[in-house]
């Protein structure tokens, strides 16, 4: 990006507010435009400031992480959203990217790591792997598999046979350069061939490439 990334901090615990400001705030390339402290505020703000990406804490009295972020990622031109939390393996997280999160991070995180996590985000690219997008999973019981695996498994139908393959390497945590090696095409094509993924199966990253490859193999291989 040629201008600072916008960020918004949102955590009702105003010293985690205070203390991600300072690591930011002496950031050139970060900007943060405006801090929450309930996701009741989020919207106004999103439209005032446009953020790049969000820092969204889960747990919030009011309305949840969990709520504004699902009502961030179905408006129209959404900032990225990361979720803060204290847990490693958390419904609600898996919850928040189904509902298109790019990821998630502790909120002990290093200071060097959550600014290249936040750089990452605002240049595309989902900071959760499909490997630990998979444990997460495995470990947390939010309901719902047998009907989740249908669903997936109609909407990798949806595919073509080449875009399907590649579907099942972003499951796998392929990069766009190891697919185009493993299906001989090029980087570029690849990019086209998410592209063509995320449109037809209505989803917002590769991170829900991910979940959907990983509930169809829930139900069985897709």
């Amino acid at each position: 990006m040629t201008r600072p990334i916008r960020v918004l901090i949102v955590d009702d615990d105003a010293l985690v507010r205070a203390g991600l400001a300072m690591i930011l705030g002496g950031v050139a390339d970060i900007d943060i435009v405006a801090q929450a402290g309930d996701g009741a505020e989020v919207p106004p703000l999103v439209a005032e400031h446009r953020p790049d990406v969000v820092l969204m804490d889960i747990r919030m009295p009011g309305v949840d992480g969990l709520t504004a972020t699902e009502a961030l990622r179905a408006a129209k031109s959404p900032p990225e959203v990361v979720v803060l939390t204290t847990f490693h393996a958390d419904a609600q997280v898996v919850r928040a990217l189904r509902a298109g999160a790019a990821g998630f991070l502790l909120k002990d995180i290093p200071p060097g790591d959550l600014v290249e996590a936040i750089r990452r985000v605002a240049a595309g690219e989902p900071i959760l792997s499909p490997a630990v997008t998979r444990q997460l999973i495995t470990h947390v019981s939010d309901g719902g598999a047998d009907r989740r695996a249908d669903r997936a498994r109609g909407l990798l139908g949806r595919l073509s046979e080449r875009e399907r393959e590649v579907a099942l390497a972003v499951g796998q945590g392929r990069s766009n350069a190891d697919i185009g090696r493993e299906l001989y095409m090029s980087v570029a094509t690849v990019k086209a061939h998410v592209s063509r993924i995320l449109t037809k199966l209505e989803l917002n990253n590769r991170v829900q490439i991910a979940l959907t490859v990983h509930d169809a193999r829930a139900g069985g291989s897709p």
